[in-house]
């Protein structure tokens, strides 16, 4: 069998991996447009138990990887200049950089050497291959070449935001929201190695505005960011790296397959930032995309086999991550929230949470919350 994969991100490299090790015999490509040094973003991150479903099935790669990471267990949300702790809600995260030349490492050890600095423009490029799986992104050049047919779908928020990174250290992950002139700020930080973290901020469509941001260029974008987190930041700077303002995509495809042509990762879903899912997401299509493989030596039932096992599983996180997209997109009007009751509304945001899990998983914040409203209700008595 001769697969190609385009895309060398996460998913891309870990499932040229699976694939040849498990059948050691098939022709695997993987072709990727940028060097392989090339990456957008600091850190990621990944939520709850990190890579542990990876640890079943390839506990070499997970402890490849897990050595490399920065870990915590809880969540501080700042706001109106109050720090209130979340416990009990664990991330990790590890340099976006380094994951992928581990990732790199894992396919090189079974012989896939993937072509770096090639870009394809039509997918008539990819020749004779069984199969081709797209794991190249939002902007995916597969779904593209067979939009109608998957029924594709790309809407973009409304929030803007700037991915940047700091040379301060934060010991947990941290919302923290500021009130200026300008408007409504949020930013989402957190380390992801010893003295580096990810700082992105993000603003909605009215502060965008106000604040003048599309008239500024990246340099002045960063300063600007800078003085607004000035105390959050603590004297660092932040770090650019392509830290243009975006604003995210929610891309949905009806059907995962046409013909030899699958869709992985972003390119078939995506899920916003503020979960801390999207590359655990895209590396576990490409486990259930590999065990499809397995069920079947004929593509069409391989493929359908994917879809039916991962579809159900997949659609549940989407939905909550947009109803976390829904929270942020109304992160300003939140902000008259009091802190504690601001804290409430995050942690609940995507609808997969309610109060009496939350008391299982955050004791001492639900504690902080119930007494405050006690206190709140017989201040009123």
């Amino acid at each position: 069998m001769r697969i190609t994969i385009l895309g060398a991100g996460p998913a891309g490299l870990y499932l040229a991996y699976l694939i040849k090790r498990r059948r050691p015999d098939t022709t695997v490509t993987v072709i990727e447009q940028n060097p392989a040094d090339a990456t957008f973003g600091f850190g990621v991150v990944f939520s709850d138990r990190a890579l542990e479903f990876l640890r079943e099935d390839d506990e070499a790669t997970y402890s490849a990887i897990t050595p490399h990471m920065e870990s915590w267990n809880d969540i501080t949300v700042a706001h109106r200049g109050e720090r209130v702790t979340i416990d009990g809600v664990g991330f990790s995260a590890i340099g976006r950089l380094k994951l992928l030349q581990l990732l790199q490492a894992r396919a090189r050890s079974v012989g896939v050497e993937p072509v770096y600095r090639r870009t394809v423009k039509s997918l008539d490029e990819l020749g004779d291959a069984d199969l081709v799986v797209g794991t190249d992104g939002v902007n995916s050049l597969v779904r593209r070449g067979n939009e109608e047919r998957f029924g594709a779908s790309v809407r973009f928020l409304s929030n803007r935001f700037a991915w940047f990174g700091t040379g301060r250290r934060f010991e947990t992950l941290t919302q923290t929201f500021v009130e200026t002139d300008a408007g409504s700020f949020n930013a989402h930080h957190y380390r992801y190695a010893p003295n580096l973290s990810t700082f992105i901020v993000e603003v909605d469509g009215a502060t965008f505005a106000r604040a003048g941001f599309g008239q500024m260029d990246e340099e002045q974008t960063r300063s600007f960011c800078e003085r607004v987190f000035a105390q959050a930041l603590d004297g660092n700077q932040l770090i650019s790296n392509k830290s243009t303002w975006r604003q995210f995509p929610i891309v949905h495809n009806e059907h995962w397959s046409v013909g030899n042509c699958v869709l992985v990762g972003d390119a078939l879903h995506t899920a916003h930032f503020s979960i801390g899912s999207g590359t655990r997401l895209a590396m576990e299509d490409a486990i259930a995309l590999d065990k499809g493989l397995t069920h079947s030596d004929d593509i069409g039932a391989a493929l359908a086999a994917y879809e039916t096992a991962r579809r159900p599983i997949l659609e549940k996180l989407v939905s909550g991550a947009n109803g976390s997209a829904t929270w942020y997109e109304h992160f300003a009007e939140h902000m008259r929230l009091a802190p504690v009751d601001f804290a409430m509304s995050y942690i609940t945001r995507s609808g997969r949470i309610d109060i009496d899990r939350l008391r299982r998983l955050s004791p001492r914040f639900v504690d902080q919350f119930e007494r405050n409203r006690s206190a709140a209700n017989g201040a009123t008595d």
